[in-house]
């Protein structure tokens, strides 16, 4: 793991992530993401996640979890794994603890909808446990994939599993939360899970609501300071 200008590094040669995909992930990342080779390989991406069979929750899953929102976005969100109603609906953060985030982004001036949001793995743990690391082994080439052709500015780990995953370490959330760090030249910023939010109703200082609320406005901070160097330069993400 690393800090600032250090390097994280995961799962090896970057531009074959998961064979089974069909798609070179890092050379179409590159690609305009308003092109025909961008838009197939994102939905051959897409394809394979849904019909994965790799481990054992395919056998209870009601749906796959592939993500959903902004495409061209500078901003993308990871979480643990889908939930219950998650599984119901096949999409990404749409329960108790997804309406919370919703919620908290728009506070601080950021909307959901212009960003991406997905999970370290694609289908749901039964009865919402911790996905094993088998399984986030089996999943993480899609996620990769995933982060590879979105090319990202800043990706936000929300919770422990999930920044445990990416960063390759074993520091707590409590520790890592509100830090930046980089992984292939993604700005990476570990947060709170919003689940873990519900569960603590303090809102006194240094509690893990006031401590999620300096969290976005610095994540705020970060997009605007994005935002002024497209607008600068005149090119996107």
């Amino acid at each position: 793991m690393a800090d600032g200008a250090g390097n994280v590094n995961s799962i090896d040669n970057v531009d074959n992530v998961d064979k089974n995909v069909g798609v070179n992930a890092g050379q179409e990342g590159r690609e305009n993401k308003n092109g025909g080779k961008w838009a197939a390989a994102w939905a051959a991406l897409k394809a394979a996640v849904q019909t994965c069979d790799k481990c054992g929750l395919c056998a209870t899953r009601s749906h796959v979890v592939f993500g959903q929102g902004a495409t061209d976005t500078p901003l993308v969100f990871v979480g643990e794994g889908p939930g219950e109603d998650e599984d119901a609906q096949g999409l990404a953060f749409v329960g108790k603890a997804g309406q919370l985030l919703t919620r908290i982004l728009s506070a601080g001036g950021i909307s959901r909808e212009e960003a991406f949001i997905t999970n370290v793995v694609k289908c749901r743990p039964p009865n919402n446990r911790v996905p094993t690391p088998e399984e986030m082994m089996m999943c993480g080439g899609f996620l990769e994939a995933q982060l590879l052709l979105l090319r990202p500015k800043i990706l936000v780990c929300l919770g422990a599993t999930s920044t445990k995953w990416m960063l390759k370490t074993t520091e707590g959330i409590s520790a890592l939360r509100g830090r930046w760090f980089d992984w292939r030249g993604i700005e990476v910023f570990p947060m709170f899970h919003p689940s873990y939010l519900l569960r603590d109703d303090s809102r006194k200082k240094g509690s893990p609501k006031d401590l999620t609320w300096q969290d976005v406005q610095a994540l705020r901070e970060k997009l605007d300071r994005y935002g002024k160097e497209v607008r600068q330069d005149g090119t996107g993400a």
